[in-house]
């Protein structure tokens, strides 16, 4: 019989040329590509395990992929065989050799998102896709204070999208931030799991903090309605990245560590409407 090895592997991808993670009838998924590359390395069908599934247009910087391998290969095959295979925008950065009870998704101990939001009079064209954009003046002091609201472990039903599966809104949110780089906002979030637009509901939560349209408090009004149709319009997609998964540290993954996007060019700072 012959041996069965789990591979993890860390991957990134630009999520304008997929239709998310999910496998789809018309193999446009993440997914769909990545476990066709690894069949051609692997010779022979491969499933995966993610550790988050993302939607169309939502982007990785570190998201973590497990599968079995009943034919071994060399473990650089994993990267650089793969990667031969694989379209532009989408690259698998580093493979390990597990223990047959590591699991991408259930043990994942914590994931991270970080929303990367151009805040210029002038919408993107170089960055158009891969950052959101508000031209509108915003109180970054008072979306700190919103943030933080959020902070906890709390029923996240009104950031919750309608066709969620999970099976309970509480999530245990351990981060919320904000930060200022030039033209650039960062919103950086982590929590042991979100749910679906959960990360992109509380963007445009806080947009809309930031654009003096309710007062932090309303945060708490959030959580305790528990209603969806009370909150703001999601955020768009284009900023939305998966920055890291942590794992248990007996594993030793690279994707433990967060990753970091900053995007270029740096917009020149002019007066806002």
């Amino acid at each position: 019989m012959a041996m069965v090895q789990r591979i993890a592997i860390g991957l990134e991808y630009d999520g304008r040329a997929f239709c998310g993670w999910q496998t789809q009838p018309h193999g446009c998924a993440v997914q769909d590509h990545l476990e066709a590359a690894l069949a051609c390395v692997h010779g022979g069908a491969v499933d995966t395990v993610v550790a988050g599934r993302t939607d169309a247009g939502v982007h990785a910087l570190a998201q973590v992929v497990h599968f079995d391998a009943i034919h071994p290969r060399p473990i650089q095959a994993w990267v650089r065989g793969v990667n031969s295979h694989l379209p532009q925008g989408m690259a698998v950065l580093w493979a390990r050799a597990v223990a047959p009870d590591f699991h991408a998704r259930y043990g994942a101990l914590a994931r991270r998102y970080r929303y990367v939001l151009l805040n210029h009079a002038v919408r993107p064209a170089l960055l158009a896709g891969r950052v959101g954009w508000s031209h509108d003046e915003l109180d970054q002091e008072a979306m700190r204070d919103a943030a933080a609201r959020l902070v906890g472990t709390h029923d996240f039903s009104a950031f919750r999208a309608a066709a969620c599966q999970a099976r309970t809104p509480v999530r245990q949110l351990r981060e919320a931030t904000l930060t200022r780089a030039g033209t650039f906002l960062y919103f950086d979030f982590c929590a042991n799991a979100f749910l679906h637009h959960q990360v992109r509901n509380m963007v445009g939560a806080l947009l809309w903090v930031g654009q003096r349209r309710r007062p932090p408090s309303w945060i708490d009004e959030l959580l305790a309605s528990r209603d969806r149709t009370r909150a703001a319009a999601t955020a768009a997609a284009d900023g939305l990245y998966l920055a890291g998964v942590e794992y248990d540290a007996r594993h030793a993954l690279p994707g433990a560590r967060r990753q970091t996007f900053s995007p270029m060019p740096e917009y020149p700072e002019t007066s806002l409407p």
